[in-house]
């Protein structure tokens, strides 16, 4: 594992759960990014959430304390935008479920986006997390995914984390109704754990798999994911899983850790073993 350690350049690191709960930031997250910045080792800031637009997101990780740019934040609406372009470059066209300002990011990355009603054709549909969701907006996506347009889904999640006495009904549970309702599932699940998301990340700083750790607090996304990509996949229980749920895992990652503090040290201790090891040669 040291060896693995010692080849990381990158950290993707999830959201809620790993360098916070709700609205509450870790004890751990500005120590360890600061070191990851002692240690010439980058991150990216990565969420299925696609309620929020990069701008947004960035806006509130200033609010908490962390100061990121564009190119430290990856996205399940990002990771859509990328694969429209690639897998469906004729595709400009958009109905979309999903907030006014995830629509807003979308139109940016210059798709036109079509209104509630039988006469504006897409040429496909985009299912997000839509937290101002209609029923109207609701039954007009069920209906073009019953006139057969491809159906693009932006992260699989059925409820969203949160710290509140309540349930946050997430993209896959209401592409479970619209499953129910128009006869076919989303043709394509983008966000964790399709190795998409890693792979955006990949392209953007120009590196190897093993070169990259994803970080994160669920076995059956960010685990998954990693494992699928190539990546070092690192648990940290600060969030869903439990030690005893990663210790029944199968396969397991590859790191279980309490949280980013003891990441940041075994991330430590592997450069400066590799340090020593270049000086002694």
């Amino acid at each position: 594992m040291n060896q693995r350690l010692k080849n990381i350049r990158h950290v993707a690191l999830d959201m809620d759960g790993t360098i916070y709960s709700g609205g509450t930031l870790f004890d751990s997250t500005r120590p360890f990014l600061a070191l990851m910045a002692e240690l010439g080792i980058g991150y990216t800031f990565l969420t299925n959430n696609s309620s929020k637009s990069s701008r947004d997101y960035l806006a509130r990780l200033g609010q908490i304390g962390i100061q990121a740019g564009p190119d430290q934040l990856y996205t399940s609406t990002m990771a859509t935008i990328e694969y429209l372009r690639e897998q469906m470059p004729q595709v400009r066209r958009l109905f979309v479920l999903g907030t006014a300002s995830m629509r807003r990011e979308m139109e940016a990355a210059g798709f036109v986006l079509t209104a509630d009603s039988a006469a504006e054709e897409p040429e496909a549909v985009v299912v997000g997390f839509d937290t101002e969701l209609t029923y109207a907006r609701l039954c007009r996506t069920a209906y073009w995914i019953r006139q057969g347009k491809p159906c693009i889904a932006t992260h699989p999640d059925r409820v969203c984390p949160t710290d509140q006495p309540t349930v946050l009904v997430d993209c896959g549970a209401v592409c479970a109704a619209l499953e129910q309702a128009a006869g076919r599932g989303p043709d394509v699940v983008l966000g964790k754990p399709d190795p998409c998301m890693l792979r955006g990340i990949l392209h953007r700083h120009a590196l190897a798999p093993e070169q990259l750790a994803m970080v994160g607090d669920r076995l059956y996304t960010d685990m998954a994911m990693a494992r699928r990509a190539g990546a070092l996949g690192v648990l940290v229980l600060t969030g869903e899983a439990t030690a005893a749920q990663a210790a029944r895992h199968q396969p397991p990652p590859d790191l279980v850790l309490a949280g980013l503090a003891e990441l940041g040290e075994r991330l430590r201790a592997a450069r400066q073993t590799l340090s020593e090891r270049i000086q002694n040669e």
